[in-house]
């Protein structure tokens, strides 16, 4: 039931939607508790605390498993915009000087897509701050990280396997897309267009092509986006690739057109342990822009 217009709404706590967002990512009130450095008690009773201010729940708990509801996930992405805005509007007043250099990764589709907007909004907040790119491939990145060459790095990978001290920054359906009026994907055997061994994309789509019994065939191969596409342009094969990534040359194929569910992925954020002030305020003005586009998926 809807609150009346005189009466004043409730205010989402910024604490409760931290561990609320937690335990999505985690699937696990004790592992969120650790993670928000609270008891499983206390944020059991958030948890009570967020539903009874919504009237509704958020999450499904069974003797196994946490999943969400269908108004959790929605909430799930207000609460990742609401968190990374707030500390994006902090560190701006509390580190608003800091300058030096930020050494990022990223994966190549991202670099293309979502870095030159974040790169030019950082700029404008943060002027003394540098940022050194790196485009690679997911795992080429976390060994860089490894290494001390990159201070913080975006990467993708499946949503089932994130890596341990990784944080989720945005979740995206995976989707079969071909030419529109092509053919590609009505051949015997599928020609289908990957990147490089490692990559979430891939992974998803073998897997799911190999349950099916659907023969197929790598046709192409290009760890670049703009090579995936000219390779899905020309007709040549079909690929796996973001939904987001849809243009209007492209189609998204589904069951329909006689090819299996691929799922979701998720894109994260590493950060290097004792990560500089000025890495942080990098780290923080991602969150903020993925969240922004995690709302707009």
């Amino acid at each position: 039931m809807n609150a009346p217009l005189n009466h004043p709404l409730p205010t989402l706590e910024l604490d409760v939607l931290r561990t609320f967002v937690a335990i999505a990512e985690t699937k696990s009130f004790s592992a969120a508790a650790s993670a928000v450095f609270r008891t499983p008690s206390a944020v059991s009773m958030q948890i009570k605390k967020l539903e009874e201010t919504l009237k509704r729940p958020v999450f499904i708990r069974d003797a196994r498993n946490v999943t969400l509801t269908g108004d959790g996930e929605i909430l799930l992405s207000y609460a990742r915009q609401l968190l990374a805005i707030n500390r994006e509007a902090v560190s701006k007043f509390i580190t608003p000087d800091i300058s030096g250099v930020v050494r990022l990764g990223s994966p190549d589709d991202y670099g293309e897509r979502v870095l030159p907007h974040v790169l030019k909004r950082f700029a404008e907040t943060h002027p003394a701050i540098a940022v050194d790119v790196v485009i690679d491939q997911s795992g080429n990145l976390q060994k860089r990280l490894d290494e001390g060459t990159l201070d913080l790095t975006l990467m993708t990978c499946s949503s089932v396997q994130t890596p341990a001290g990784s944080e989720v920054l945005l979740t995206e359906n995976i989707v079969w897309v071909g030419a529109r009026g092509g053919s590609a994907h009505l051949r015997e055997p599928l020609p289908v267009s990957m990147w490089e061994e490692g990559c979430a994309w891939r992974l998803r789509a073998l897997d799911a092509l190999s349950r099916e019994g659907r023969k197929y065939r790598i046709a192409y191969m290009s760890a670049h986006t703009a090579g995936q596409r000219s390779a899905i342009l020309a007709d040549l094969a079909i690929a796996p690739l973001p939904k987001s990534f849809v243009a209007d040359d492209l189609v998204c194929l589904s069951a329909k057109d006689g090819l299996p569910e691929l799922g979701t992925y998720n894109i994260i954020m590493v950060v290097a342990p004792n990560a500089s002030a000025p890495v942080l305020a990098a780290a923080d003005h991602l969150r903020a822009t993925l969240a922004t586009l995690n709302e707009k998926l």
